[in-house]
């Protein structure tokens, strides 16, 4: 009796061991109803009567269908997201829904969809991030009852027809054409209001104008290696009235 004992618990043992790896949580079944959680290491159940499902508790990622949609001002796009989702309780992911990753990436389909239709393009290309907070809300709580956390909701990709590329591309340069209009336009002003000022100067003081022509002699004689003879105001006004007199 006592070595059939023995040999009843060698044999539980041996069949009842199972090593849960650091990154899984153990559920155990018990005649089909769940008993309790076994945590990493080395764990033993009873064989035929108890049986475990191991749950990854690791951060996943879940690639969203690229998903057809049409914007709040009638542009066809297609979306594509990515959404980062972490088990938080390994038995109600388990007994809550069945094959928990096809039911995210379905309910991550279904409020992308939801969320992008109220955009128009412009919206839609502009705030990706605050659009991937708008669906990681929608989808935390029903997530939340099958033990389940979405950490991020990440739009990396929003495709655009070709005929709305080249009508954007079009636009976009329009607006630059104007942009350098403007700037160009403000610059002359500016330009003319400085000469009106420096004229206003140097008809208040006649010897500017002299400086300002002997340094654009200057700078003519730099630039294009000229000889330039610089007769002074004075002698040049005796010359001319010689001149005169003669």
């Amino acid at each position: 009796m006592f070595w059939s004992l023995v040999a009843l618990a060698a044999v539980i043992v041996i069949f009842g061991i199972r090593i849960v790896s650091q990154w899984q949580i153990g559920v155990v079944f018990r005649l089909g109803k769940y008993v309790r959680q076994i945590k990493p290491g080395l764990n033993i159940i009873i064989p035929i009567l108890e049986y475990a499902s191991y749950v990854d508790m690791r951060i996943r990622t879940m690639d969203v269908i690229p998903q057809e949609v049409l914007t709040k001002d009638s542009v066809p796009v297609k979306i594509d997201a990515v959404v980062y989702y972490k088990i938080f309780d390994a038995p109600k992911s388990i007994i809550a829904v069945e094959h928990f990753g096809m039911a995210s990436t379905l309910l991550a389909q279904s409020k992308l969809r939801d969320v992008l239709g109220k955009y128009d393009l412009d919206m839609l290309l502009s705030n990706k991030e605050q659009i991937g907070k708008e669906i990681l809300e929608l989808l935390q709580g029903p997530t939340d009852e099958w033990g389940i956390t979405v950490i991020s909701v990440e739009i990396k990709n929003i495709e655009v027809p070709d005929n709305m590329k080249r009508a954007m591309a079009k636009e976009a340069e329009a607006i630059r054409e104007k942009r350098s209009r403007l700037v160009k336009a403000s610059a002359e002003e500016e330009s003319a209001r400085k000469f009106t000022e420096a004229a206003k100067i140097i008809a208040e003081s006649p010897n500017a104008l002299m400086l300002r022509q002997l340094q654009t002699w200057q700078e003519i004689g730099a630039e294009q290696n000229s000889l330039i003879i610089l007769v002074p105001t004075e002698f040049a006004k005796i010359v001319k009235s010689l001149q005169d007199n003669k």
